[in-house]
């Protein structure tokens, strides 16, 4: 192998192919030395090169290797002082994964060598281990970035159009009986015309896909024959995991990737990334070392007053300082990379919080933000923030800074609280039907800042929320004691599966009534990959370490009349502007009489005034909403016009006759929806002050011609 060294270039970090050889570069900023090594096979045990690299501008370490071409294997071994007490974790025994690397072969293997410290000494993570563990952990790999994308553009879908789909690339496809076995489970699974001609029969518009960065298993979840299936545990921002490649190792799971991202795109679906910056797969202090905590712990982790400890806003037990330039370079060089080299459309912040906490407050204007917002290219994207943390103030709903969405925890809670029959004030149920104004219009942005979701991969599915009162983690491992205990769910009368007819027609009109209202209300919604047919977990609310048929979606088994509905209601959402409105109402949504662009209803047919809005018994009413007073205005700079609508909403276990509102609001109304029947078509029709019988736990809505003149 050739070994002759040239001087090379501090930017950019990672290995950069040029055609000739490779530039490595990489940040170690107390580091007293960096040794390059090569490696020719993943499994080999002990490096065959290894180049002391010589130079260093400003704490970048880096050399140019001619000769080198991708698939190249490679790691690093960084010297420095090892003082844990002092916040240096340093040793050249330890292997360690380039935190810029493109690709990574292979997952990790278990072994106390990965550990820093010797495992089981008396002085625990005082101690120093002198065993390489080299043979225990993946290589990096030299990549070629070139890919022909066939002129592939970013669908650029508004965001009040947007549709959300949050769904496992694995669980997605892993049981899928029309997709090739051998690409089962995978990045090229994902990029099938099986799973495309769903996808868009379905109707979503974006695929928000779990943790895709190359992730580590835990040792305690390997030890009980489990594994981390949900991907929240990052070693390589830059690196498209590996576990989901069909055809190899060595690079080609960054082609898959992008085959996969151009064949969403072509079917005009966008990607979006769940990403996981908030900590790393090392853990605390009785962790492994892998990456950056031999690269230079005091440079990438927050430290607390006694720097051999970490800050844990995360419960993983380490937190990445986003505080520091050199975390906050790596974080935004990643956010780019997945953005121009790999095409995403736009991601998902997990715990969003912590990133943006500066001391030991949440800082929206943190130096986070501020990179973001005036960055020309991260700032273009679709950025979702889950706004909380497990930190002192770290429930941070409607707080994230203009140009962020935010996975809208309030919502979840009401609508369900709402369905199930708990007290809640019928305030709520029409602020966050309305799109959360309470949360978001006093900081100057709009509906769609709310992520509106009843179901997401953390908890319960839609069938499991209308069959379980109780979480069923047994298979965890964990005595039942992981997972919320508060699901605000209702199993209808039967725990778990049940051969009662009564029973299960009420948890589908349940489903429907949820489906119903999640895509009516305003706002962006996001589905649960499988919830539109019925998936199940049996009653496991926290399957993140069960990677097989708990997880991985029944085919097979799926509620095909409960799927076409989700379609149908899809399809409506997206043919009415009514429901996807870019502004706010006009006032207060919940207030006021006489709103020119939408009115609340008692069932007696009278609107409802303040009063009304308090009481926590109430469990029915109904809302106006009139298409001509929609105040934006469409790609072609005409007024956006619609149907006027009324939806009538019955929470209370008996049928509940609603009177129709005076002609001024409606000269002829048609039933489009009724949640009692899983179709959704025009039938029956209804005159000004009619009454209207709606089932116990339903909704019915009705549309009128617009363009009738009102009385």
């Amino acid at each position: 192998m050739e070994t002759k060294v040239l001087t090379g270039s501090p930017y950019p970090l990672g290995a950069t192919y040029d055609g000739k050889g490779v530039n490595f570069s990489i940040y170690a900023e107390n580091a007293d030395g960096v040794e390059l090594c090569f490696f020719n096979k993943t499994d080999d045990p002990t490096e065959s090169v290894k180049i002391r690299i010589k130079e260093r501008t400003h704490q970048v370490w880096h050399v140019y290797v001619p000769g080198i071409h991708p698939g190249q294997l490679y790691g690093y071994r960084v010297h420095g002082p090892f003082e844990p007490t002092a916040g240096h974790r340093f040793n050249a025994n330890k292997l360690l994964i380039d935190p810029y690397a493109k690709a990574i072969a292979g997952t990790l293997e278990w072994d106390d060598s990965l550990f820093g410290y010797e495992v089981g000494h008396e002085d625990e993570d005082l101690s120093f281990s002198t065993v390489d563990s080299a043979p225990y952990i993946p290589k990096c790999v030299v990549v070629d970035e070139s890919f022909d994308w066939e002129g592939d553009k970013a669908p650029k879908i508004p965001l009040h159009k947007s549709i959300i789909y949050e769904t496992h690339v694995k669980g997605f496809t892993q049981l899928h009986p029309d997709i090739p076995e051998d690409i089962r489970g995978t990045y090229l699974a994902m990029a099938h015309p099986v799973t495309i001609e769903y996808l868009k029969n379905l109707g979503v518009t974006a695929i928000e896909l779990m943790p895709i960065h190359h992730f580590i298993t835990d040792r305690h979840l390997k030890d009980q024959g489990l594994t981390n299936y949900w991907g929240y545990n990052s070693v390589g921002f830059f690196a498209p995991d590996v576990r989901y490649a069909a055809k190899g190792v060595q690079g080609e799971q960054v082609r898959e990737f992008k085959e996969m991202v151009k064949a969403l795109h072509q079917a005009g679906m966008e990607v979006i990334l769940d990403v996981v910056y908030n900590h790393t797969g090392e853990g605390n202090q009785m962790g492994p070392t892998l990456s950056f905590r031999g690269i230079d712990n005091a440079a990438y982790y927050r430290l607390t007053e006694d720097p051999r400890y970490y800050m844990d806003y995360t419960g993983t037990g380490n937190t990445l300082n986003a505080m520091l330039p050199s975390v906050l370079r790596m974080i935004m060089d990643s956010l780019r990379y997945w953005i121009q080299e790999m095409h995403v459309d736009g991601f998902r912040f997990d715990l969003a919080s912590t990133l943006a906490r500066e001391l030991h407050e949440v800082n929206k204007l943190s130096s986070f933000f501020d990179v973001i917002h005036q960055d020309p290219i991260i700032s273009q994207v679709k950025l979702i923030a889950e706004p909380w943390d497990i930190g002192e103030g770290g429930y941070q709903v409607g707080k994230f800074p203009s140009g962020w969405a935010e996975w809208n925890g309030k919502y979840r809670d009401c609508m369900r609280d709402y369905w199930i029959g708990a007290e809640s004030m019928l305030g709520e149920f029409a602020e966050r039907f309305m799109g959360s104004s309470d949360l978001y219009q006093d900081d100057y942005r709009k509906p769609t800042a709310s992520i509106n979701f009843i179901t997401a991969h953390d908890g319960f599915t839609l069938n499991d929320l209308v069959s379980y009162n109780e979480k069923h983690n047994d298979a965890n491992g964990e005595n039942n004691q992981d997972g919320e205990s508060h699901n605000r769910s209702w199993n209808c009368g039967a725990e778990g599966p049940t051969e009662d007819n009564d029973i299960n027609a009420l948890r589908s009109k349940q489903m429907r009534n949820m489906l119903t209202t999640l895509l009516l209300s305003q706002g962006v919604p996001m589905l649960v990959a499988g919830d539109e047919f019925a998936r199940t977990q049996g009653g496991n609310n926290n399957a993140y370490c069960q990677d097989n048929e708990i997880s991985w979606l029944d085919w097979v088994s799926r509620d095909e009349s409960l799927q076409k509905f989700t379609a149908q209601l899809i399809a409506f959402r997206k043919s009415h502007p009514s429901f996807c409105r870019r502004k706010w109402f006009q006032g207060m949504p919940i207030k006021g009489i006489g709103l020119q662009d939408i009115a609340w209803f008692l069932p007696e047919g009278n609107e409802m005034d303040d009063e009304h809005w308090q009481h926590d018994f109430a469990r029915s009413l109904a809302v106006f909403l009139n298409g001509n007073g929609i105040r934006s205005l469409n790609d072609d700079g005409e007024k956006i016009k619609d149907d006027n609508f009324y939806i009538l909403f019955n929470a209370h276990f008996e049928t509940i006759n609603y009177r129709l509102p005076s002609a001024k609001y409606g000269q002829k109304w048609t039933k489009v929806i009724n949640t009692e029947y899983d179709t959704i078509d025009e039938h029956d029709t209804f005159g000004p002050e009619e009454e209207v019988a709606v089932q116990g736990r339903s909704i019915i809505v009705l549309k009128a011609d617009s363009n009738i003149p009102n009385n």
